[in-house]
């Protein structure tokens, strides 16, 4: 048996001694079992299935997925793994189920604040006394009564647990808060992030638009010439390629030097 327990409690435990019976055989002969019995639970294994062979001497109903109906039935639910026992229903045990003197209300609907406040100026007040206690003079050999300091210990350790029970007992409400405080900055960080990159894309778009008029600009004043300062056979050449459309690959005409000049002498 203690060997069992050794084994439960193993951080890496073997396979239960049973895992050999969960053979597809034995498995079969369970189904039959369920199947001609109505009754498995008192009826005869052996009786029930005697045209079979090798019917085992041990329960077949053993080999039953366990139910967690049974479970929960129960007053306090709980299950046990590797020899240690978890409730189905996680509850934070208080101070008076382990043991301890309860001073607050244990029911956590109710307003605490009225009880931690009287514990905490008792507490206060525990403290001074014990210091009183530690001035006195020390009493005489034939007192048998308690120094009074170890009274006023006990209570500051009384009074100690209830504050520290009440203050763990918080602790689902400030996790939760602390939860919000989180997910609220997460969400306000993420939305200031959002914002910059808005603005950093507005800037960029702004600055796009800027660099194409300019280019716009710059090209168009590359084809406008003033006429008024040319001579007047350039000055009519450019005129008349402003007015004429843009050539293409497939209509552009090809010139010399030599057409230039018989051109200029017939301007003249």
């Amino acid at each position: 048996m203690d060997d069992d327990d050794a084994e439960l409690r193993n951080p890496f435990p073997s396979p239960p001694s049973i895992y050999t019976r969960y053979t597809s055989r034995n498995l079969r002969l369970l189904d039959l079992l369920l199947e001609r019995s109505s009754d498995p639970e008192n009826a005869n294994q052996a009786e029930v299935l005697r045209d079979q062979q090798d019917v085992p001497d041990w329960s077949l109903l053993e080999l039953r997925k366990p139910h967690v109906d049974w479970i929960l039935e129960e007053d306090q639910p709980f299950y046990q793994v590797f020899g240690d026992t978890w409730f189905v229903k996680e509850r934070v045990p208080s101070l008076e189920d382990l043991g301890g003197h309860q001073l607050y209300p244990k029911d956590p609907s109710r307003d605490r604040r009225p009880a931690l406040k009287a514990i905490l100026r008792s507490l206060l007040v525990s403290y001074s006394n014990l210091t009183s206690a530690l001035l006195a003079p020390p009493p005489t050999n034939s007192s048998t009564a308690p120094p009074e300091w170890q009274t006023h210990v006990e209570w500051i350790n009384v009074l100690s647990q209830n504050l520290m029970a009440a203050a763990n007992d918080l602790r689902p409400v400030q996790a939760r808060n602390n939860l919000e405080l989180m997910m609220t900055r997460q969400l306000q960080l993420r939305r200031e992030e959002t914002k910059t990159m808005q603005e950093k894309c507005d800037a960029i778009e702004s600055r796009v638009r800027q660099l194409r008029q300019s280019i716009a600009d710059r090209m168009n004043g590359e084809n406008i010439v003033d006429t008024e300062t040319l001579p007047p056979a350039t000055a009519t050449v450019h005129a008349v390629a402003s007015i004429a459309p843009a050539d293409t690959a497939s209509d552009r005409l090809t010139l010399n030097h030599n057409d230039i000049f018989l051109w200029a002498d017939a301007v003249q």
